[in-house]
C-alpha cells in the first residue's frame, strides 16, 4: 500500500516498519527471492471466531423471535425491552428528523418491534408506525 521508505522516514514520530507481502526491504538479504514467508501453512485459513451472544436476565419473558447471534437487546436496559413494558400507557414520542426538524406524536403505545414502534392516534383512531432510531424522548402518562 505505501512505501517501505513511507514507514520508515519517521520512527521517532511513531511509525511502524511494517513488511509488505511480496516486497524484499534492501536492508534483508537479497538472495532470497520471493514473496515473504506467512505464518500459516499453504491452503488453510485462519479460524472463525463468534461473539458470545448476551442471554436476557433470569426470568424476563420476551415476545421477540430472536436470530441466532443477533445483537438485538432483549433486557429493558434496552429502548426496546423497556418500551414492550410501556404498552397500553398513553405517550408523547419526539422524533429527530434530518439534523433539526423535530416531531411529535401522542397516541396509546400498541406493539414495539425490533426497529419500530406502533402507536394509537388518539382522535382519529388509526395506527402510527414509527421509526425506533429516531426518537429521542417519550413521555409516558400513568
Amino acid at each position: 500500500m505505501f512505501p517501505q521508505w513511507y514507514l520508515d522516514c519517521c520512527p521517532s514520530y511513531g511509525y511502524r516498519v511494517m513488511p509488505m507481502p511480496g516486497f524484499i526491504p534492501s536492508s534483508m538479504n537479497q538472495s532470497m527471492p520471493g514473496p515473504m514467508p506467512s505464518t500459516m501453512p499453504m491452503g488453510q485459513t485462519p479460524p472463525q471466531v463468534k461473539p458470545p451472544v448476551k442471554q436476557p436476565p433470569a426470568g424476563f419473558q420476551s415476545n421477540f423471535e430472536v436470530a441466532p447471534g443477533a445483537p438485538t437487546g432483549l433486557g429493558v436496559e434496552y429502548t426496546q425491552g423497556y418500551l414492550k413494558t410501556q404498552i397500553g400507557k398513553r405517550v408523547k414520542v419526539v422524533f429527530l428528523l434530518g439534523t433539526n426538524t423535530i416531531e411529535d406524536r401522542d397516541g396509546i403505545l400498541v406493539d414495539v418491534g425490533i426497529s419500530y414502534i406502533i402507536l394509537r392516534d388518539l382522535e382519529a383512531k388509526y395506527l402510527i408506525l414509527a421509526d425506533i432510531y429516531s426518537i429521542k424522548f417519550v413521555n409516558i402518562y400513568e
